[in-house]
């Protein structure tokens, strides 16, 4: 096989998602979600949030909720302009989410 040709990724046998919804800590797989969005995780990080966000509803639905407004901004969102004042709504906003205030 030529290096050049893509490797597909290996696959590792599918633990119950049972077993690690409660491996890791749901303020932890929250805190990746940005990252496993824009896939920036490592593949051993993306399989143990994907396997959390399987078996925890909780955090599936704050997934879910975040992957459909990423698809609302980005198809909303299309002037190159942005409205007076929304970068610093915006950040006011997750600053206060992320209690940084």
């Amino acid at each position: 096989m030529d290096d050049d040709e893509a490797q597909p990724e290996q696959l590792v046998p599918r633990p119950d998602p049972g077993d690690l919804a409660a491996g890791i800590d749901c303020r932890e797989s929250l805190s990746e979600v940005y990252r496993f969005l824009d896939g920036e995780l490592t593949f051993e990080r993306r399989q143990f949030v994907r396997l959390h966000l399987e078996g925890c509803r909780d955090c599936l639905e704050a997934y879910d909720f975040e992957a459909e407004l990423r698809v609302v901004v980005s198809t909303s969102c299309k002037e190159k302009q942005l409205p007076p004042g929304l970068r610093e709504r915006v950040a006011d906003a997750l600053r206060r989410l992320s209690g940084e205030s």
